[in-house]
């Protein structure tokens, strides 16, 4: 099993970097492989079809995603917008059904903001969302403050926790005979007659 972890931040390995690897480590910890993929910095270096691409050949081998992303004015990183928008067009069927968690950083608030914006996402393509035991979020000026949250910490590792336990049961279902729902067509309504 893998999952992919998604750094929507301009910055390779600053305060979303960090949070997302802690996550990692517990899902390493539980057996499960992981990789961290910066797109926020390859978006903002005008490298949006690359990123894009790249993530498109890895969700062929992946079992869940993780998205992170650093709150600029109460919101996700336009980075990792453009990323979504993107990939999503791209890659709809290959996301359908995989576990998915999106996870903010940020100094002080907008990450509850941030975290409807990204998981809206997943939503809209029957992606299970996995939770922790708080919304997922660190706060920290730098990744030095982000591993001194000691709540925001906890709340990485039991995400990690929580999408090892789904994973496991997804597969532990499929050797059981469980079958995976079947993505019907959209229904589309237009409101203006």
């Amino acid at each position: 099993m893998k999952v992919l972890l998604i750094n929507g931040s301009r910055k390779e390995k600053g305060c979303t970097y960090t949070a997302l690897s802690e996550i990692a480590k517990v899902l390493e910890s539980e057996g499960i492989e992981t990789e961290i993929m910066n797109a926020g910095k390859m978006v903002f270096d005008g490298k949006v079809n690359e990123a894009v691409k790249e993530a498109v050949e890895k969700l062929k081998s992946i079992d869940g995603i993780i998205v992170g992303s650093p709150v600029y004015y109460a919101s996700p990183s336009g980075e990792i917008l453009m990323f979504l928008d993107r990939l999503f067009g791209a890659a709809e069927a290959d996301l359908r059904f995989k576990p998915a968690a999106t996870i903010t950083s940020a100094r002080r608030g907008g990450t509850t903001a941030t975290l409807d914006v990204l998981n809206k996402y997943f939503l809209y393509n029957q992606m299970p969302l996995i939770s922790s035991r708080y919304w997922n979020m660190v706060h920290g000026s730098n990744p030095e403050d982000v591993l001194k949250d000691e709540e925001g910490i906890q709340i990485m590792q039991t995400l990690g926790t929580n999408m090892a336990w789904i994973l496991k049961s997804i597969e532990a279902g499929k050797n059981g005979g469980v079958a995976q729902p079947v993505a019907k067509e959209k229904v589309f309504t237009n409101f203006i007659r």
